[in-house]
């Protein structure tokens, strides 16, 4: 096949692209600038796509000895995933740029562009396998080595684009396995650390980043009977579930910290209370999409399991298509046992054994705990 493969100048992708090479594949190399003004260097384990990533997987191409082209993707990146952020947090959801990422530019983008170009695969290094059934249905499964898995955040993927995914890292059991294949290779980034946290925001000051962008503005902290406890110098600083930062001069009655369990960007409020009212006993999202087949008839509630978070276990649950408040479709998952700290705008992903079965933006919780707001 003609494959395109997305180096971000990191190991993964590098081996990830001399392993198609060595699958007899046709292979083109390239790097994705998704910023107008990248950094010349990273700082450490931080950020992604500065001119240093860029460098590196020039680099990796030509030791691999394929083509390489930097694509400049900076303003879809920016309306698709920066924008979206501000948004998201705006309207009090905590979003997931590498979801967004995924969906919109890595495998929306990148992929129709690189299908127009007359390739037929998108190569990346994620570590997350493509299983083929008999039928010929490809299915998105997790990867072996379960510590590196990365399905979650690819649960957005569609059917169609699954049909163009190449994960060759899948079925490796072990992280240090890829990294001395890379040193064996004489690939640069053998030892070069993985990026975390959001990569537009590589100081990692998510808090300051937001209000540069939104805006402080002095609000109210309530309790969940609505008494003013504290204040706060803007609503988009905070996610559900978080403890620090609060500032509130008030003890709670009980003596116990309080959590922030809701966030109203309406008013500009900010509703805290009890860790055990953080447990939610069911999800909902309008916003959902199958990563293969769907159930035959999602209408009847089925067994799967749930993840909230791309590092968090998985939860058996129930999950059902439903008509929700609204009057449209929504996927509504019921967990065994509450979920903790959910936030609107998070994603939820459900399983079926290995397999990602699909995914829903979660646009309400239902608490496990009556709360009196």
């Amino acid at each position: 096949m003609r494959v395109l493969a997305a180096m971000s100048g990191g190991v993964d992708s590098a081996v990830a692209a001399a392993r198609a090479v060595d699958a007899g594949h046709d292979v083109v190399g390239v790097h994705l600038a998704l910023s107008r003004m990248p950094g010349t260097l990273r700082t450490g384990s931080r950020g992604c796509c500065t001119i240093e990533d860029s460098m590196d997987a020039q680099r990796a191409a030509n030791l691999i000895g394929i083509p390489y082209y930097v694509w400049d993707f900076s303003e879809r990146f920016k309306a698709d995933v920066v924008d979206d952020f501000v948004a998201e947090y705006s309207a009090g959801r905590t979003p997931n740029p590498c979801m967004r990422c995924n969906e919109r530019i890595k495998f929306a983008a990148l992929l129709e562009k690189a299908l127009a170009l007359g390739f037929d695969a998108v190569c990346t290094g994620h570590y997350a396998s493509i299983v083929t059934d008999a039928d010929g249905n490809r299915e998105l499964h997790r990867a072996a080595a379960w510590a590196k898995d990365q399905s979650y955040v690819l649960g957005v993927l569609t059917t169609d684009q699954l049909a163009h995914a190449m994960f060759p890292l899948g079925a490796t059991p072990a992280k240090a396995e890829v990294r001395a294949e890379a040193a064996a290779r004489g690939f640069s980034v053998a030892s070069k650390p993985d990026s975390h946290d959001i990569c537009f925001i590589p100081d990692g000051d998510t808090r300051g980043w937001l209000a540069e962008r939104v805006g402080a503005q002095t609000g109210e902290i309530l309790d969940r009977d609505g008494a003013v406890v504290g204040s706060h110098e803007g609503a988009h600083a905070f996610t559900v579930g978080q403890r620090r930062g609060l500032q509130i001069g008030t003890p709670a009655a009980d003596g116990k910290p309080r959590f922030v369990l809701e966030v109203r960007p309406k008013d500009n409020t900010v509703v805290v209370g009890p860790k055990e009212a953080l447990d939610i006993a069911l999800i909902a999202g309008s916003r959902f999409t199958w990563a293969g087949l769907a159930p035959a008839d999602a209408r009847t509630p089925f067994e799967c399991e749930v993840q909230i978070r791309a590092h968090a276990d998985p939860v058996a649950a129930s999950a059902v298509v439903a008509v929700g408040p609204t009057g449209g479709d929504e996927l509504v998952i019921t967990p065994h046992v509450p979920l903790n700290g959910v936030a609107p705008g998070q994603t939820a992903v459900v399983y079926v054994g290995t397999r990602v079965l699909g995914q829903c933006t979660i646009d309400r919780t239902v608490s496990a705990v009556p709360v009196s707001l």
